[in-house]
């Protein structure tokens, strides 16, 4: 386990940034200030310590753990990341109050679900690279599924004429329009690398087993989640699918993805022991 001390410190941050992004919930309409200038830069200090303090619990001495404590933190940390970035060029403003007390949560996932096994296999370059995909996949998902749900909220408010708290948080967001464009450039990056996952773990699973594909749970549910989310993308093309349809496939691939990797990492390692 790491030291507690980085450990709160690094929650700390990363909730009372989260906490500063909701600021303007309890302002008066139209009162709420701009994204101060110094806020992006802040991240990157929790980001660093983050990734410090997760490099000591998967990169062990006798190998690399990977258990769904770790996974969850991984992903989170990812998801800011790819969250960071993105914001230098969009307005993501809305998400970083989602995202970063998602990643404060994170911090404790370690330690409530422990890995108990080495990985296998992690001297493979072609099973690291399948690896990173995977969790790189998952975060930019993670980033389209909180995108939805604002959305959803934003596409809510448009239709009711009675003030919610959320009202002012809202008149900062760009155009639904925007958000919609935003979103399908998200879904078609997390798109491609979980198409590149799949064939990478074909690839290895032919080298290692001698078989290309393996139906187990996890495998399953990828199959189910990428056929949600390639429908999605074709439908959008061919039909222009947008709006509520977009936001309900895009959480639906998601929750399918959720039971792929975590869901089943979670019922082996922790319900059954394995």
């Amino acid at each position: 386990m790491p030291d507690l001390l980085p450990l709160f410190l690094t929650a700390f941050l990363y909730a009372g940034l989260g906490a500063y992004s909701w600021r303007g919930l309890w302002l008066e309409k139209n009162t709420a200030t701009a994204p101060q200038a110094w806020e992006k830069p802040a991240i990157l200090v929790p980001l660093l310590l983050h990734i410090w303090l997760l490099l000591q619990l998967i990169v062990q001495p006798d190998g690399i753990k990977l258990g769904v404590g770790q996974a969850v933190s991984a992903i989170a940390w990812l998801t800011v990341l790819v969250y960071w970035l993105g914001s230098l060029r969009n307005n993501l403003e809305g998400l970083q109050g989602f995202v970063l007390p998602f990643a404060a949560i994170s911090l404790a996932a370690p330690s409530l679900f422990p890995a108990t096994h080495t990985l296998l296999h992690t001297e493979e370059a072609l099973f690291k690279v399948h690896l990173f995909i995977a969790i790189l996949a998952y975060s930019l998902f993670t980033i389209a599924a909180m995108h939805a749900l604002l959305m959803a909220v934003a596409e809510r408010r448009l239709h009711s004429k009675a003030l919610s708290p959320l009202s002012t948080l809202l008149q900062r967001l760009p155009p639904l329009l925007t958000m919609e464009h935003l979103l399908f450039r998200i879904l078609w990056a997390g798109f491609t690398l979980l198409t590149l996952t799949l064939l990478s773990g074909m690839l290895f699973s032919e080298e290692l087993f001698g078989k290309a594909l393996q139906l187990s749970h996890k495998t399953i549910f990828a199959i189910i989640s990428w056929g949600i989310y390639a429908a999605l993308l074709g439908g959008r093309l061919r039909y222009g699918w947008r709006g509520r349809i977009a936001i309900r496939w895009t959480l639906s691939g998601f929750m399918a993805l959720l039971l792929a990797y975590i869901g089943s990492k979670f019922v082996l390692e922790i319900i059954l022991g394995r």
